[in-house]
Parts: structure tokens; sequence; C-alpha cells
């Protein structure tokens, strides 16, 4: 989903929208241009590039703010990136490189940031280190899909929420209802029926 939102999948039917304009079938430098970044699965950050010049590849130049004071805000965020900030980006560790990756994302000024699994990998400490990341960046007027197989974190940090289950939405709502919804268990067992998937 989040690949064809950000203009790496290909649609085959359906349409897309954000901000009352259709973005369906966009190349993923025009759908960035609209406000929008993907921070994606497996971080995929420049491996044999420094933090820094992961950071400059990432600015576009689509808003307001010069790429210093992005980069500032970024350091801010991650102060390891600032430490480690002229080291090659292969050599950090998986909760380093995550925090890279949220940062590049960062310096294309989004409306809205997709964030794939970020906690995939990581140990648990770091995953609650990013989901706090998470809730700062979402009081800072920046919009967040997430996508995360931490179910239990991602309705605790989230505002609403869709469970999909083989291509298809199952739940749909307030996220603290669908925590507390009798047919989530049901669902992870998959032995959940129509009848009691509503919300």
């Amino acid at each position: 989903m989040l690949n064809s939102i950000s203009g790496v999948a290909t649609i085959t039917r359906g349409r897309i929208s954000f901000n009352d304009r259709d973005i369906t079938g966009a190349r993923p430098e025009t759908v960035v241009r609209a406000g929008l970044t993907h921070c994606p699965e497996g971080r995929q950050i420049f491996q044999h590039l420094t933090v820094e010049e992961n950071l400059v590849a990432a600015h576009i130049g689509r808003g307001p703010k010069s790429f210093e004071a992005l980069r500032e805000e970024a350091f801010t965020l991650f102060p390891i990136l600032k430490e480690r900030r002229n080291g090659m980006a292969s050599r950090m560790s998986g909760g380093q490189q995550q925090m890279l990756a949220i940062g590049r994302a960062l310096m294309a000024e989004p409306q809205l940031l997709m964030l794939d699994e970020p906690s995939l990998g990581l140990a648990p400490k770091l995953v609650h280190q990013i989901f706090r990341i998470i809730l700062d960046l979402s009081q800072t007027g920046i919009a967040i899909l997430l996508v995360e197989q931490n179910v239990q974190l991602a309705l605790e940090c989230g505002d609403y929420a869709y469970l999909l289950s083989t291509g298809r939405c199952k739940l749909a709502g307030d996220a603290r209802e669908i925590a507390s919804h009798s047919a989530m268990s049901e669902l992870y067992l998959g032995s959940a029926t129509e009848e009691n998937l509503h919300v």
C-alpha cells in the first residue's frame, strides 16, 4: 500500500488523492514534492554515504526551511546523527540506521510521513525510543501513516487504525476501541468472522 502511494509500485486500479490532488501513478519525486515521504521497510539508507551525505541527498527544498535548519532539527531529534555525521552509514547499528532513515525522510518537510515497520529488527529498548519519537513528531503537525507489526504499540500511539488481513480491511476505527475489540485475538488466530468485525 505504501509503495503504491509513494509511486514505487504500479497501480492497476483505484485512485490515490492527497490534499484534493490526484497522485495516482505519480512518479516518486512528484509524490515527495506533493508533501508525502516514505520511510521504507528495511530502512534502505545509502550505506556507502556518510550520515550527512544521506541527509543532503534527501533535501529537495520543498518548503521554506533551509537545509541547515532541517539538518539541525534532525540532529536535535536524533543526537547520534550529529555525533556520527561524518561516519559511514553502513557502520551504524540497526537502531541508528532507523533514526537516520526517519531523519532523512524529514528532510523533505513532509505533511504526511509514511513509516513502514520502523520497529523491525530492533531491540525492545530501541523500539520504545523510536515510538516515543514518532509520538513527538505527531505533535509537530506532521500526519503519520504507520504500518507496524507491533500491534500493541501501534494502537497505543495511534489515533485511528485499520487492521488489514490478506489485502482486505477487517477492522477500522478509533485505535483504542480496536485494541479492546473482541475480534482482535480471533483475527490473529484466523477464526474471525465478518459478523464480529464491525467497530
